[in-house]
């Protein structure tokens, strides 16, 4: 004889997750994001000086503005996703536009190593007239080790 509650047909309910769809979709999206990550990669392609520092820290509300100079010397401003090539008299007209509207908005440079050093000091004193109080200079580390 059965109790009172209990029904004819029905089976225990199951206390178990099942996960493999789960896995499937996380293993998806990791093959996609493996896949588009090195694309993301944006900006000018510039070789970078090896040297060893320490990072810089900037305020995270603001995106800094990266001036690239190319191994021909030709300028690119960077700002968040945006990279335009401009000549020195326009970048500097951003860049007094940029420092108006967000006054302290971090400034870096990035010289390919193979760019004259005239060059450089030329951006870096065109920024000062263009009221930047201080610039921060992008390298990579070494790959060696040394430094």
């Amino acid at each position: 004889m059965q109790g009172p509650f209990h029904r004819a047909g029905q089976r225990k309910p199951m206390g178990e997750i099942n996960v493999v769809p789960f896995i499937d979709v996380m293993l998806v999206l990791l093959v996609i994001f493996m896949i588009t990550a090195p694309m993301l990669t944006q900006g000018v392609q510039v070789e970078l000086p090896q040297v060893s520092s320490e990072p810089i820290e900037t305020p995270e509300e603001t995106d800094p503005i990266i001036i690239s100079v190319d191994r021909d010397g030709s300028y690119f401003m960077s700002l968040g996703e945006d990279t335009t090539s401009l000549t020195l008299d326009e970048m500097a007209e951003r860049v007094i536009a940029i420092l108006e509207r967000v006054p302290n908005t971090p400034v870096m440079v990035r010289g390919d190593r193979n760019v004259t050093y005239g060059q450089i000091v030329i951006l870096m004193s065109t920024l000062q007239r263009s009221g930047v109080a201080n610039v921060g200079l992008l390298s990579d580390p070494p790959q060696d080790g040394q430094g």
